[in-house]
């Protein structure tokens, strides 16, 4: 067993030579660059990995947005569905309440056409009543007539 410059223990016999000396650590910086290296490659994919996610995170506030705007959306257009049919049933009242003033106006009407129709017959009972009057003068007149007539025979 040997040790190297280090004074790792190794089976080999090192170089002694500056030369081998000279070698030995260009390998061993040659090494080191590449743990470097791939340090930076996995820092680098570190990197990538953190902007993947927050490009995942900002896609799902998107996603999040697009949500809230179509319930904003949805909410807008039940509100319109609503006043439609506020709306609606108002009108719906309005012509109902009209077309009872209508028929109560009608009704009205009736009432007046019937009362004048009372007022025509009592107007003509009225009329009957003096006409019947007038046949009771004339027939007290024509009585009186005929006790005239007897009067004189008499």
């Amino acid at each position: 067993m040997f040790l190297d410059f280090k004074g790792n223990i190794s089976f080999e016999q090192p170089f002694l030579t500056s030369f081998g000396m000279e070698r030995e650590r260009e390998k061993e910086k040659g090494k080191e660059k590449e743990k470097g290296k791939e340090k930076e490659k996995e820092k680098e994919k570190e990197k990538e990995k953190e902007k993947e996610k927050e490009k995942e995170k900002v896609k799902e506030k998107v996603k999040e947005k697009e949500k809230e705007k179509e319930k904003e959306k949805e909410k807008e257009k039940e509100k319109v569905k609503e006043k439609e049919k506020e709306r609606r049933r108002r009108r719906k009242r309005k012509r109902k309440r009209k077309r009872k003033r209508k028929e109560k106006g009608k009704e009205k009407e009736k009432e007046k056409e019937k009362e004048k129709g009372k007022e025509k017959e009592k107007e003509k009972e009225k009329e009957k009543e003096k006409e019947k009057e007038k046949e009771k003068e004339k027939e007290k007149e024509k009585e009186k007539e005929k006790v005239k007539e007897k009067e004189k025979y008499r």
